[in-house]
């Protein structure tokens, strides 16, 4: 059968209208790894890992709590902060276990579907790229989203219960805005863990080139940057810490994040970083800071650590974009 010019333009339009925009399948690729990462015995284990740890922490700061604390306005602020030795605070434990946790839903995101050769029949469904790799990222970050919620509502509703004191609406805030801070922290060592997953072939090797940019992070970026500060200005060697220093310290998502913490967890934080004269200025010592002044004080933080997100998912999205697809 010919087809006729005039009867090309109509086809073409019906093939756009069978083929979809570019996005078509996300929600199916999300819906179908969130129910993957819920359902699977890795979520399960580290689930019960975080929810042992939160109820350690948690019992250690509200028995230490009744025992020092009296007339503190913000005491269900300190349910997060507070720690009891040998166990560590609250926010301690969310430190450690959540760039684990979102290493394990993002470490074999793409590379284990060309180990089990699905790739090439995944794409072969309406679903484009974009959407699975979009949904991918989505389906993860809703199920860490899932289980920070579930974990902040625990921690509240235990205190309120045990402490017997209900939080007021500025506690309520500062503990939302800082559930919000960590979703966007898990989202960095998600989306980096993914950039390995699009880069390296092997599940095994991304997973431990993740595992060994958490710690150049949390362990060692501290003392590298305190040397090469060192190295530009030999001057202020031994003199506190300097702006190029702190300037270095803050690439990190740890230093961002707990600077973030610091800030609205302790309502009296006047300063994240140097503090000079003028700021000390008129001020009452211990005297709690309204919660926009703590926002003003950390939204470089939080910008930060969303545009790394951001850069960090673009360059996944590049990398896999260019790569070959084989049945």
């Amino acid at each position: 059968m010919k087809i006729l010019k005039t009867d090309r333009p109509l086809i073409a339009k019906k093939y756009r209208q069978r083929a979809g925009s570019p996005f078509t399948g996300l929600w199916v690729v999300v819906l179908k790894e969130m129910t993957d990462h819920l359902g699977g015995i890795r979520m399960r284990i580290l689930l019960g890992l975080t929810v042992l740890t939160a109820i350690g922490s948690f019992y250690g700061a509200a028995s230490e709590i009744r025992s020092t604390v009296v007339e503190d306005p913000f005491v269900m602020l300190r349910l997060f902060t507070t720690a009891k030795a040998p166990l560590l605070s609250f926010v301690s434990f969310l430190g450690f276990l959540i760039p684990l946790s979102a290493i394990t839903l993002g470490f074999d995101a793409v590379n284990s579907e060309y180990s089990r050769r699905t790739m090439s029949r995944i794409l072969s469904q309406p679903i484009y790229r974009d959407a699975l790799l979009l949904g991918k990222f989505l389906a993860s970050i809703f199920t860490l989203t899932v289980v920070l919620f579930s974990l902040w509502l625990l921690v509240i509703g235990l205190g309120m219960v045990i402490l017997g004191v209900p939080p007021s609406g500025e506690e309520v805030l500062r503990c939302l805005f800082f559930l919000l801070a960590t979703i966007c922290y898990a989202g960095i060592w998600l989306v980096m863990a993914m950039l390995f997953s699009v880069i390296l072939k092997q599940p095994a090797t991304s997973a431990l080139a993740s595992l060994a940019m958490w710690l150049l992070f949390a362990v060692f970026w501290t003392m590298i940057s305190g040397l090469i500060a060192q190295s530009v200005n030999m001057e202020a060697a031994g003199s506190g810490k300097t702006p190029l220093e702190l300037g270095l310290e803050r690439i990190s998502p740890n230093t961002l994040f707990g600077e973030i913490t610091f800030a609205l967890l302790y309502p009296s934080t006047r300063s994240v970083g140097l503090i000079f004269y003028s700021q000390l200025d008129g001020a009452i010592v211990g005297s709690p800071l309204p919660l926009f002044q703590s926002l003003l004080l950390i939204w470089p933080h939080i910008t930060g650590l969303f545009a790394a997100v951001i850069l960090l998912f673009a360059l996944t999205y590049v990398l896999f974009q260019r790569q070959e697809i084989r049945a």
